[in-house]
C-alpha cells in the first residue's frame, strides 16, 4: 500500500499569541484528577509537547476519542502557567489497525517511546514527524513489520545526529573492506578487523553481511529496502545490534522492546 502524500498546518502566530494551532501525533497519557489528562503529543514545528486536557475523561467529553496514542490529530492550544491546555483536538488519522492485535499495538508503542526519548520540546524536526506518520501508515499494512521497524530505527538515528559511521574505520579512517569488523556503541561506528583486534574491549562482532546491509539501509528509501529479503541469522544480528546501540544512547531499555519479546514468547 503506497502512503499517501501528508500536509499538516504551518502555524505562523505572533510569539506572545495566547492561542495556536498545531498538528501532533500522541504519544502518551498519563491521567490527573478525577477528569484530566496529561498528553505527550510531537508536533512538526514544536517538537515534544507536553499540553493538559481537562476535562477528558468525563464521559460527556467531546475530545476523548481524539486524544487516544498514535493517534494524528489537530490541535488548538491555549498557553498555561506550566502546561499549555487542550482547547480543541480533530482527529485525522486514527489508525485502527494499529490497535487489532498486541503485536501492532507493541509497534506503535515502540515507535511512540523512542521519538518520546530522542525528541526535545520546542525543537521540531518535519522529518522525523513524516518519518512518524509514514512508519504508522506502513505498520496498518501487511508489509513485512520487521522492515518498517528497522528501516524506522536506521532513519531516525541518522536525523538525530546519531548514525553509526559504517564506512571507515573509527581508529585508522581507511576505508572498511568486505570483511568481519566490529562495532563499537561507545564510538557509535565500525572499527576495522585489524583495529578492533588490538582494541576489543567494548566491542562486538558484526559480520560483513550484516554490515552490508546496514550500509544498505542507511542510504536508500523504503522502496528499495522494502524489495530486498534479508536472510534470517543475519536479520537477527541487525536488529540485535541496533536494539544494542539505542540501548546505549537513551542509558536504558525500553518499555515496548520488553513488551514485544513477550507477545513474541521470547
Amino acid at each position: 500500500m503506497g502512503v499517501r502524500r501528508l500536509h499538516w498546518y504551518n502555524p505562523c502566530m505572533p510569539s506572545r499569541s495566547r492561542v495556536y494551532r498545531t498538528e501532533a501525533v500522541i504519544l502518551r497519557r498519563i491521567n490527573l484528577g478525577e477528569a484530566d489528562r496529561i498528553l505527550t503529543a510531537f508536533t512538526p514545528d514544536h517538537g515534544k509537547l507536553r499540553v493538559i486536557a481537562k476535562g477528558v475523561r468525563k464521559p460527556s467529553s467531546r475530545k476523548a476519542g481524539h486524544l487516544e496514542p498514535f493517534t494524528r490529530v489537530q490541535l488548538l492550544l491555549a498557553r498555561g502557567r506550566d502546561l499549555d491546555i487542550v482547547t480543541q483536538a480533530e482527529s485525522m488519522d486514527i489508525y485502527p489497525s494499529l490497535r487489532e492485535d498486541l503485536g501492532r499495538i507493541g509497534r506503535a508503542a515502540y515507535v511512540a517511546e523512542l521519538i518520546d526519548r530522542f525528541s526535545v520540546e520546542g525543537e521540531g524536526s518535519r522529518d522525523v514527524y513524516r518519518l512518524v506518520l509514514e512508519t504508522y501508515e506502513r505498520l496498518t499494512s501487511s508489509v513485512d513489520p520487521s522492515i518498517v521497524m528497522r528501516f524506522f530505527q536506521v532513519k531516525l538515528l541518522l536525523s538525530s545526529g546519531f548514525g553509526p559511521e559504517l564506512f571507515r574505520c573509527l581508529k585508522c579512517s581507511k576505508e572498511l573492506v568486505p570483511e568481519d569488523q566490529y562495532f563499537s556503541n561507545m564510538d557509535g561506528g565500525v572499527y576495522c578487523a585489524e583495529c578492533g583486534r588490538l582494541q576489543r574491549v567494548g566491542l562486538q562482532p558484526i559480520s560483513v553481511d550484516a554490515l552490508k546491509m546496514l550500509r544498505f539501509y542507511q542510504r536508500s528509501n523504503y522502496a528499495q529496502v522494502s524489495e530486498v529479503a534479508i536472510r534470517g541469522r543475519v536479520q537477527r544480528e541487525i536488529d540485535a545490534l541496533l536494539e544494542s546501540y539505542l540501548h546505549h544512547i537513551l542509558e536504558r531499555s525500553l518499555n515496548a522492546s520488553r513488551f514485544l519479546r513477550r507477545v513474541a514468547g521470547e
